[in-house]
């Protein structure tokens, strides 16, 4: 018992080193990496970055000899760094063990890479260091074939954004209709309803306001036509795409997660962003809408 509470409180390197087999592989390592991410659960974390430190052993593939000196035959230690600053740049994460597996599965992506044995710790949330620590193998990562043509293309959706007058004209079905015969998944986007939303005098509590009274814009949709089904996450979208579904979306939670996500809570503009998000074949403006400036996607006006 006393060597296994040694190695549960041991570097990762240790561990590695432990379980190695008769025949140990090559490892490399970063220790002690410290960054700062604006990450947890808890709402006091929300939009406070906090120190992480990150230890990970990678263990590796024996490099074909001679190495002839060439960085390009190794595992380099700047893909362990470039993985982290990836998963932190990807989106806002509430857990460290959801963080953990996608920078060991980015890290496992690299051909050398056999095992990866990593640890990290948030070193400003008490007086010691709260942390999680994973192990994770090439030979247990899921296979991922790479998406086909079909697939791929329903991966570029149609972005619509539907005026409060969209939502109430009579032949809102019949304009759900004409956007489902385009063959392409359609994600539903709306703005604020006509009532102003309550004032809290506090930017971060107005910005939830704000967005709130546009998900219950969603829900009102959702209301008159059952195929609007209100989503808020992208795992719900991405389901949808690839059934090419028609969906309504509620960006709460896209928005709040987002590392450089949207600033203003203006329906159109919201939907412009979620349209340059997921590449989307184009973005249509139903009811008197401006367009937005400088949209990198297809816009196409549909009058009422």
């Amino acid at each position: 018992m006393s060597s296994d509470i040694s190695q549960a409180f041991a570097h990762p390197e240790e561990r590695a080193e432990a379980s190695a087999g008769a025949d140990p592989r090559d490892r490399i390592s970063l220790r002690d990496h410290i960054v700062e991410a604006d990450i947890g659960a808890f709402q006091l974390e929300r939009g406070h970055r906090q120190r992480l430190c990150f230890n990970i052993v990678v263990e590796v593939r024996r490099a074909p000899a001679p190495l002839d000196d060439d960085v390009d035959r190794i595992l380099s230690y700047d893909r362990l760094t470039e993985a982290i600053a990836a998963e932190l740049a990807a989106e806002r994460v509430n857990l460290l063990e959801t963080l953990a597996a996608r920078v060991a599965e980015r890290i496992l992506a690299a051909p050398q890479a056999m095992r990866v044995f990593l640890r990290i710790e948030k070193l400003d949330r008490g007086p010691g260091a709260l942390g999680v620590e994973i192990v994770r193998a090439r030979a247990a990562m899921p296979l991922r074939a790479p998406p086909d043509g079909d697939e791929a293309a329903a991966l570029h959706p149609v972005v619509a954004f539907l005026s409060n007058a969209a939502i109430a004209a009579p032949d809102l079905a019949a304009r759900l209709d004409a956007l489902l015969a385009c063959g392409m998944p359609v994600i539903l986007a709306v703005g604020a309803p006509e009532m102003p939303a309550p004032q809290s005098g506090q930017r971060p509590t107005q910005r939830r306001i704000e967005l709130l009274a546009i998900e219950q814009n969603a829900w009102v949709l959702a209301a008159r036509d059952r195929r609007c089904v209100v989503v808020a996450s992208r795992t719900e979208i991405d389901w949808a795409m690839r059934h090419r579904q028609m969906v309504v979306w509620a960006p709460s939670k896209l928005v709040l997660d987002a590392v450089d996500g949207p600033k203003v809570h203006d329906g159109v503009a919201l939907a412009l962003w979620l349209a340059e998000t997921l590449s989307a074949a184009r973005l249509e403006l139903h009811g008197a809408v401006s367009a937005p400036a400088g949209s990198r996607v297809p816009l196409r006006l549909v009058a009422l």
